[in-house]
């Protein structure tokens, strides 16, 4: 099914979250121990509704960084101590890597949470943008801020699965590319993740 495009279909998926995702979901094999312990974290999803159609705002990493060199992803990480809650964390975070200003955002609400591979516990928060505005991406953290239509990612067909090796085991997961931009991973999983509770109203 193509979900519709526009921001009423981020709204249906809100409204239709189903159950928390993770970096495993398409690896069954794999056994996690019950007592792990998870870091918090947050991503913010931004999502700009000018134009003759809504745009979502993602980042290339730098390819200088110990962890996820090169990779898209959404501006976001683990939470502070003086972060207020889990929402001033993506908001605060997409402050430092893009130069989103908080005042800026409506936060539209939350999507399930995401276990990654690396230990995080994420909670994808849902913003709309409401005006315009210049990114600036965060020295020594991002190399590009880009945007993609907000339909290409809506859409459950445009997701792929595919898979590779990782630790001596064939490791399979969602990308959902768009043009030079290959978006894999936990950000593919958070998207696909979207997609598909939009597409149950």
């Amino acid at each position: 099914m193509t979900a519709p495009d526009g921001l009423s279909a981020v709204k249906a998926a809100l409204s239709n979250t189903g159950a928390a995702s993770s970096d495993f979901d398409l690896n069954p094999d794999v056994v996690l121990p019950p007592g792990r312990k998870l870091r918090p974290a947050s991503v913010l999803v931004p999502i700009l509704c000018n134009g003759p159609e809504a745009r979502l705002y993602l980042t290339k990493r730098s390819s200088a960084l110990k962890h996820h060199p090169g990779q898209i992803a959404f501006p976001g990480g683990k939470q502070d101590e003086g972060d207020a809650d889990i929402t001033a964390t993506a908001l605060r975070e997409a402050s430092e890597e893009i130069g989103l200003d908080p005042a800026n955002v409506e936060v539209l609400g939350e999507l399930p949470s995401h276990e990654t591979v690396t230990g995080f516990i994420v909670t994808p928060v849902v913003a709309r943008i409401v005006a315009p505005f210049t990114p600036r991406p965060e020295a020594g953290e991002v190399d590009e801020v880009f945007t993609v239509p907000l339909s290409h990612v809506m859409t459950p067909e445009n997701f792929l699965i595919q898979s590779r090796r990782w630790r001596g085991s064939r490791r399979h997961y969602f990308t959902v590319p768009f043009g030079p931009y290959y978006i894999w991973g936990a950000t593919a999983r958070i998207l696909r993740s979207m997609a598909d509770a939009a597409g149950r109203s």
